[in-house]
């Protein structure tokens, strides 16, 4: 088995989760979709998680996972005979940055349709960590590879915000998982507007076809209605026509974690305060 990426504390000890566990079941969630407070560890190349505070622990973040996780659901039923999951595998590792510019607007990117994992989503800029690599460094290389963008050193401040459990398929009607990560999100605050940073994003064409800016007022009611918690009734007309269909319809944006949206928005506060 590769070097573990994310390891849980329980009774005092560090395991590695496989492949086929719930890591929210397995830090003692309940039915639904949280969030629950979960005290980490930040290490290099890997994410340290635990239900309670324990030696090195330096933040204590949100855990949540969709209403549909399949992972969720596969603990709850007979696993059918012949369709196995993987056994030498655990849970990967993933960052996303949600960029906020200096006016308090939030980049979100569109995934282009011929990628073979969560196509044509709008997600936050991210991807894997590398096994030697600072979680904040992953996360801005990931940003620089999708939109071009490189941050000045010292013009920019960070705070993590929250941690979300993603599968892909990411159900179970879509056939069984092949893809298990716990994403950590990092609020990245840019010194320079959303003018600046626009003027100098190049989309990747191999993973981006698109993006746009969230202000803070949609922001937050995106991630109150992707939480469940609320129903948009009014949308602003310059919304792109995807995201508009998909709030009517109520379909939720499956890799987009409501908790650390609504941080974004500054509509929750984050446990740190920024770098």
């Amino acid at each position: 088995m590769a070097a573990a990426r994310v390891l849980l504390l329980l009774s005092g000890r560090a395991e590695s989760p496989s492949f086929a566990q719930s890591v929210c079941g397995l830090l003692g969630a309940g039915p639904g979709l949280g969030p629950w407070p979960t005290h980490c560890g930040l290490k290099r190349g890997r994410l340290v998680l635990s239900d309670g505070p324990f030696p090195g622990s330096s933040a204590r973040l949100p855990l949540q996972r969709p209403p549909f996780c399949p992972f969720a659901a596969l603990d709850q039923q007979l696993r059918t005979p012949g369709a196995e999951l993987p056994s030498n595998r655990g849970v990967d590792l993933g960052v996303a940055v949600l960029l906020q510019s200096s006016d308090q607007s939030v980049l979100l990117t569109r995934r282009t349709r011929t990628l073979s994992v969560s196509p044509n989503l709008w997600v936050p800029p991210g991807g894997h960590v590398g096994l030697d690599e600072e979680l904040l460094d992953g996360g801005l290389r990931e940003l620089q590879e999708e939109t071009g963008l490189q941050l000045p050193h010292g013009q920019f401040s960070w705070v993590p915000l929250g941690l979300w459990e993603s599968a892909y398929p990411p159900r179970l009607s879509w056939g069984l998982p092949r893809y298990h990560h716990i994403i950590l999100y990092l609020l990245v605050v840019s010194w320079e507007s959303q003018q600046q940073l626009q003027a100098r994003i190049q989309p990747n064409p191999s993973e981006v076809s698109a993006f746009m800016w969230l202000g803070p007022e949609i922001a937050a009611a995106v991630a109150a209605a992707e939480d469940g918690t609320e129903t948009l009734t009014h949308l602003p007309r310059d919304l792109p026509p995807s995201v508009l269909r998909r709030q009517r319809e109520g379909q939720r944006w499956d890799q987009v974690c409501p908790q650390a949206l609504a941080a974004a928005s500054g509509q929750v506060e984050p446990e740190w305060q920024p770098r």
